[in-house]
């Protein structure tokens, strides 16, 4: 028998708009394991860049730590993100929610001149290296797109967000529920989610088909 895939999973909190997007997060996971692969999850052990009140949308005045909230997620599986040797897995995936945009970059405050955090750019830069899969979901393939220029992705329709990724060099392709773009010369596989107006059952069908589609990558 075949050994199971083994795929990194990098959280960036908990909560859509100043982490990691649950759902995505949660049926990333579910697509793995129903699919035959085994995960492990990580995230930065840092403060995140502020905390929102999920019902009103209004910042709060607090502080929290990505990882300690990427535990909630993870039940308390995991692993700080500086850990994570790519080596030992097959692949990397990258759940969305505002934490990629806020956390793990800047991109939601800087768009096309974001920075991405060091440890984000060594993983996504050794997963390369290695050729080792990544699978993106919703606003996460916009700092793929930021690190490695010229890749093939998507993040749904969104033209505003579509224009920046362009201009950092990346190639966009509209895309709708559950459909994944992938880059075979990158091994990058992405797909819309909530960037779409969608529901939980689209997003199941976008996490189970971008994590489809980097198993079908993995050497």
């Amino acid at each position: 028998m075949e050994q199971s895939p083994k795929i990194a999973i990098i959280l960036s909190g908990s909560g859509v708009y100043d982490g990691s997007e649950i759902h995505e997060s949660t049926m990333t996971m579910f697509a793995i394991a129903k699919l035959g692969g085994e995960y492990q999850i990580f995230a930065p052990d840092m403060e995140q860049h502020h905390v929102i009140n999920h019902i009103t949308g209004e910042e709060m005045n607090e502080k929290r730590n990505v990882l300690i909230e990427s535990a909630r997620i993870a039940r308390g599986n995991i692993k700080a993100l500086s850990e994570l040797k790519v080596s030992e897995y097959d692949a990397v995936m990258f759940p969305g929610g505002f934490g990629v945009a806020k956390n793990l970059s800047s991109f939601a405050f800087d768009g096309e001149t974001c920075t991405v955090i060091p440890d984000v750019h060594r993983v996504i830069n050794e997963a390369i290296l290695q050729s080792k899969p990544i699978g993106a979901l919703c606003i996460a393939p916009a700092i793929i797109a930021r690190i490695l220029g010229g890749v093939k992705l998507t993040i749904g329709t969104d033209k505003e967000t579509a224009e920046t990724i362009e201009r950092m060099g990346g190639e966009h392709i509209n895309t709708g529920h559950g459909e994944v773009i992938t880059d075979q010369d990158f091994k990058i596989a992405t797909t819309p989610c909530y960037m779409l107006d969608a529901t939980i059952t689209d997003i199941a069908d976008g996490a189970i088909n971008v994590t489809k589609a980097i198993f079908e990558m993995i050497n």
